[in-house]
């Protein structure tokens, strides 16, 4: 194996744009592929193709590869002379030590200069294989699919077939603001909008120290477990604590929540609009707790102008949980953990509070002045990946 074949589907359609959204992909493995042992990425017609060094570590780069957003499949691959003789054994190298009961040749002509078709090199090269194995030729459901792929001054050869995970490229639909707690299905929502090409940075808000740290350690490990995905997270950390205190000293017990919320999303507006960022996006799905009710979720929409994006809305608890195992967050967000939302909050909050009602209620709070204060006392935390960590403010050094 001396290269790595990479193809995309969503990619391919984009027209005229197509070459940006290649570009990206192409920047995005170079960042994300550092350290396993790549000499270089370039992109052609309909793939991408990564020259490797002597000894690259392939386990970890099929791992890195397989949460790239944008790429649709991928293989380890032999790059060959683009002549049938090179090819013929090139293909017999890809086959010496394996076992198989039937094959067939998937030929692919990128470069129709080469004189002969691609059916052609599929019989010349099947007959090579075939006298080699003893294998059978089946062109429907074989053991073995070696696909051969003739690009501008090369043959790229390769007999192993893995999954990407599609979507576009993360840095092709520009930047969110995500609301980030310590469960489940926030990391599931902020992944989702990776896949749709988004970069997502991440708003956290907390108790401390009203409630203890394990929260805040807890988004920090999501924070940077979600890098993986996207090579660099910021994560705002903001206090929520005092905050709350304040509208429980205005507000009866089973219209807090509805208000913390309302008052979140001010604060996450505030801050997108000092980062120029067009959106936020939260992990709510429709019903799953009191918060997330149709009325609640328009009154709490009704407190900002901002778009709020909420991938999850359809989904059930099982559907968000299965996404979140194969993210990789599940195991973190389980944990538990002391949750800002879970401070002064009534065994039987409201499921149905207007807007008006919820306007009334917030009438003696200064507003305005508590998301200044709020946004005053911001601290943040920047993940890269591969890992590093650049922390600032008075909570990390505590």
């Amino acid at each position: 194996m001396n290269r790595v074949v990479l193809h995309y589907h969503e990619i391919a359609l984009k027209g005229g744009n197509r070459r940006v959204f290649a570009r990206q992909l192409v920047q995005n493995l170079r960042q994300g592929l550092r350290g396993t042992g790549v000499q270089r990425i370039r992109s052609t017609p309909g793939r991408v193709v990564i020259v490797l060094q002597k000894r690259p570590n392939w386990p970890e780069m099929k791992e890195r590869i397989g949460r790239t957003y944008g790429v649709a499949n991928f293989a380890p691959a032999m790059r060959t002379e683009p002549t049938i003789e090179a090819m013929k054994a090139g293909v017999l190298e890809l086959i010496e030590g394996r076992r198989f009961a039937s094959f067939a040749i998937r030929a692919r002509r990128a470069d129709k200069t080469f004189p002969i078709e691609s059916p052609e090199i599929g019989r010349i090269l099947g007959s090579i294989v075939q006298e080699a194995s003893g294998a059978a030729v089946n062109l429907t459901q074989p053991e073995l699919a070696i696909v051969v792929e003739l690009i501008e001054g090369a043959a790229l050869l390769s007999a192993e077939k893995l999954a990407g995970p599609g979507g576009l490229p993360v840095g092709t639909a520009g930047t969110v603001l995500g609301l980030l707690s310590g469960g489940i299905d926030s990391p599931v929502a902020a992944a989702r909008m990776m896949k749709r090409g988004c970069r997502v940075e991440f708003l956290h808000f907390h108790a401390v120290p009203f409630q203890d740290r394990r929260g805040l350690d807890k988004a920090k490990e999501l924070a940077e477990a979600l890098a993986r995905y996207q090579y660099e997270s910021r994560l705002h950390l903001v206090p929520f604590g005092e905050i709350q205190r304040d509208i429980v000293s205005h507000v009866g017990r089973p219209f807090r929540v509805v208000l913390y919320r309302r008052m979140m999303m001010r604060i996450a507006e505030a801050r997108a609009r000092r980062l120029e960022i067009p959106a936020l996006v939260t992990g709510e799905s429709l019903g799953q707790v009191a918060s997330q009710t149709l009325r609640n979720i328009v009154t709490i929409q009704e407190a900002v102008t901002i778009p709020i994006l909420r991938p999850l809305i359809g989904m059930d608890k099982q559907e968000i949980s299965d996404q979140a195992e194969r993210l990789g967050t599940y195991e973190t967000s389980i944990q538990p953990d002391q949750d800002c939302c879970q401070l002064f909050v009534p065994a039987h909050p409201a499921t149905g509070v207007s807007a008006d009602k919820a306007r009334a209620l917030e009438a003696p709070l200064p507003i305005d002045a508590m998301v200044e204060e709020a946004l005053a006392r911001i601290e943040t935390v920047d993940f890269q990946f591969p890992r590093r960590a650049v922390i600032r403010g008075a909570i990390e050094q505590g």
